[in-house]
């Protein structure tokens, strides 16, 4: 996230088969397809095998207290006796005590950070913050690395040195010279996914939810209890469309918009304008802060200075590795969660009164992570070019894109030129899964969902709550940041308690209020998270 294959003949395909769940609402319907037969195959041998937990690879980075192991999938489910890969797992057993108090045991519980690209391999290590520590007595803390991600099979697309090369440009409105340009980076980049990585066409959300069910059978789990968090949300949505039998309890915190129609183009382009609204909470913020940061007073002159301060980069990077590309990155982080705002604020004040130096700390490429990131964009765009069809033509994404930049300029450009490679992915494309349950298919679950969300909009989560029968929505009022469950707020992680710890959920729906803003120079996340969607 391994037995013989002579273990099991016709008969035992047979028996296999019936293991898997058909699709909700399938009953009657064809007999199960080539990948259907080929999941029960990969989820029987890990039962059988189970994992060999061990210390972790140094790669891993990971303190010893961890365990980790490792899970065989095949790359193609339609050909379960083909290619396998071996997907990395960590675990920190549940400590069974909870201050004095002992708590029994309820299993497994196994999360995923999004992206795709992301690895949940740190998750375990979350039992030590104060936040999940009920959750770790009774819960096994299960994290692992998706496929492509790490080293999951890993996928590259180009030299990482060049991708993470800096500095470069980031233009809200380009120019026709600068987008001839970066199409032809798109283009370069679709074809270096194709020519670096055979199996290309494989690394599908489809097979992250067929994953997710063999690595279930490897912990010798007969249901799922999982949580996931942006994108995560959206392949366990797939899994409980494929699996419903299979889940216990579920979470899914800032969900993805898992309409078809909305998978993926139509996605990023709502979240640009998100990233508008949650941009301009930000400016507020700062500019009633004044006092402190000296930016202005109004969110309006806020933006003046960093504008200023970007064309200033254009034509002098500061420290000679920050210029308009990774000033946008860095305070994207700002779009993404409040508390990066004190850092981001303190930096830009910074700037502007002549030091540069708290910028460069924040937005200069870090050599070390160069490899990481190239292979987390790969993976986030193999799933999401191969997931759906996109516009194959430049002029759809310029007319949209335009008319949205014309009031949300503050992401929508550098959003297309991230997606772009999609519209020249030489991989085939599939039709994505209509997500949905009826009632009694599925086990009660739980969205969490911040209502100013800008990576994955709040009407993502309506949506979702929509097609899953008996979930129960809960919501943080007037808040923004990505990813709230074991965070902050803790009306918000009383629910979430109260359902992984009991199954307890409200009837419906709920609202928390928001948790507190940061204080002004309170510091950012110590371990930011990966970026979602």
């Amino acid at each position: 996230m391994r037995a013989t294959a002579a273990r099991y003949g016709t008969a035992g395909s047979l028996v296999l088969t019936a293991l898997v769940a058909a699709p909700a609402g399938s009953a009657g319907a064809a007999p199960p397809s080539p990948e259907t037969r080929g999941t029960a195959v990969a989820a029987q041998r890990a039962e059988t095998a189970g994992i060999r937990w061990g210390a972790c690879a140094k790669a891993e980075k990971l303190p010893a207290s961890l365990r980790c192991g490792m899970v065989s999938v095949p790359l193609d489910y339609a050909r379960p006796d083909g290619r396998q890969i071996r997907l990395t797992v960590s675990r920190a057993k549940a400590t069974g005590k909870y201050g004095k108090r002992a708590v029994a045991r309820q299993g497994a519980l196994v999360f995923n950070p999004g992206g795709p690209g992301g690895s949940g391999m740190y998750f375990p290590l979350m039992g030590l913050m104060p936040e999940w520590k009920r959750l770790g007595a009774a819960y096994d803390l299960v994290g692992y690395a998706p496929r492509g991600v790490g080293r999951s099979a890993p996928l590259s697309c180009q030299d990482p040195k060049e991708f993470t090369k800096a500095p470069t440009q980031s233009q809200s409105h380009p120019d026709p010279s600068y987008k001839r340009e970066r199409i032809a980076q798109a283009q370069a980049y679709a074809r270096g996914c194709a020519e670096r990585n055979p199996g290309l066409r494989h690394y599908t959300t489809l097979n992250n939810a067929r994953d997710l069910d063999v690595l279930r059978a490897a912990l010798g789990e007969r249901k799922l209890t999982f949580m996931g968090a942006s994108y995560g949300t959206y392949f366990g949505a797939v899994y409980a469309t494929l699996f419903p039998t299979h889940v216990r309890r579920m979470v899914f915190d800032s969900a993805v918009n898992p309409a078809p129609a909305q998978i993926w183009y139509r996605n990023n382009l709502d979240q640009s304008a998100a990233f508008e609204r949650r941009w301009a909470d930000f400016r507020a913020w700062v500019a009633k802060h004044d006092g402190t940061y000296h930016l202005g007073t109004t969110p309006e002159e806020v933006q003046r200075h960093y504008e200023k301060v970007r064309a200033e980069l254009a034509h002098k990077p500061a420290g000679g590795k920050v210029g308009p590309g990774q000033l946008q990155a860095a305070y994207l982080m700002a779009g993404y969660y409040d508390d990066f705002w004190p850092a981001r604020a303190e930096a830009l004040a910074a700037y502007v009164k002549g030091d540069a130096r708290p910028l460069v700390q924040q937005a200069a490429p870090e050599p070390r992570a160069a490899a990481e990131e190239e292979n987390g964009n790969a993976v986030y765009t193999a799933v999401e070019c191969n997931d759906a069809p996109w516009p194959t033509d430049f002029a759809t994404w310029d007319r949209d894109n335009s008319e949205l930049a014309r009031v949300a300029p503050f992401e929508t450009w550098d959003n297309v030129w991230m997606n772009l490679p999609c519209a020249y992915w030489p991989a085939p494309r599939q039709q994505p899964v209509d997500v949905r349950a009826s009632a009694g298919e599925l086990a009660p679950t739980l969205i969490l969902a911040a209502e100013r969300d800008a990576a994955t909009p709040y009407d993502g989560a309506l949506e979702l709550h929509r097609r899953l029968a008996g979930s129960v929505l809960v919501t943080e009022r007037d808040a923004g940041t990505h990813g709230i469950g074991g965070g902050p707020n803790r009306c918000v992680n009383g629910h979430l308690e109260a359902y992984l710890l009991e199954g307890r959920l409200p009837v419906r729906r709920a609202a928390c209020a928001p948790h507190k803003e940061p204080l002004p120079q309170s510091g950012q996340r110590a371990v930011p998270r990966p970026r979602a969607l």
